[in-house]
């Protein structure tokens, strides 16, 4: 993956974001520190996809999310 020239680190809380109108859920979580993204979605041809990324915050991988997407039962709408 490219990285944008003179890029800053940021940093990411761990959320979901449920997009009604692409019907995409994106679940932003940490394991340790290093964060994965979940997309999931009806929309998505393929399956659901999941992203993995370094302590440096490039991806370290990516690929079709093994098993269901599960929404967490402590999940409430905003």
């Amino acid at each position: 993956m490219p990285l944008k020239p003179n890029g800053a680190l940021c940093r990411v809380r761990e959320q979901i974001i449920e997009d009604a109108p692409s019907g995409l859920t994106l679940q932003f979580e940490c394991d340790g520190d290093r964060l994965r993204l979940v997309i999931a979605g009806s929309a998505l041809a393929v399956g659901n996809r999941e992203i993995l990324f370094d302590q440096e915050g490039r991806e370290a991988a990516a690929g079709t999310l093994v098993g269901e997407f599960r929404r967490p039962s402590w999940l409430k709408a905003v």
